[in-house]
């Protein structure tokens, strides 16, 4: 893959943050900034990944603990939000984390795959597709993979904006 992704809008992702604590203090609890971030490691991956969660199919991601590791980023937790960006770098929803998991690649269940909205959503889809992801995406972060490497299996809803907002 040679095409990446644009650099994420760091002011039109905090104007959107903005916009949803001025609107739901309630719920907009974190004590830092959301963390501002693309699904997968190429333009088609992240809008097609993107497309899912606006549409309403995806409920759930998956990152390898490594990842959080070389980005020197905390592990997200139940509550917290971040923001998914498009290719183009252009902050589009809010998400809220809302399940958390820390487990081998291998410990992946049929619910979870299914939850995630790829492919035919099965598990089988899941393991097949991830292990080739993230054997491109490990040279990268300076990690061997193997199927012992830990995930972190995370439910979310979408919190924001309004038109696709889960509730």
């Amino acid at each position: 893959m040679n095409a990446e992704n644009a650099p994420v809008d760091e002011a039109a992702a905090a104007a959107l943050w903005d916009e949803y604590r001025a609107a739901r203090p309630d719920r907009a609890l974190d004590t830092e900034p959301p963390s501002v971030e693309v699904f997968g490691d190429h333009p088609a991956l992240t809008d097609e990944l993107l497309g899912l969660v606006l549409d309403g199919t995806k409920r759930a991601t998956a990152s390898l603990v490594a990842e959080f590791r070389h980005e020197q980023q905390p592990l997200p937790r139940v509550g917290s939000h971040w923001i998914a960006c498009d290719s183009a770098g252009r902050p589009r929803a809010i998400l809220r984390s809302t399940e958390l998991r820390i487990g081998p690649f291998s410990s992946v269940d049929a619910a979870f795959a299914y939850d995630e909205g790829e492919d035919d959503r099965t598990r089988e889809s899941w393991v097949d597709h991830h292990r080739r992801y993230w054997q491109r995406v490990c040279p990268g972060i300076g990690v061997e993979w193997h199927d012992g490497l830990d995930v972190v299996f995370e439910r979310f809803e979408v919190a924001w904006p309004p038109e696709v907002a889960d509730r």
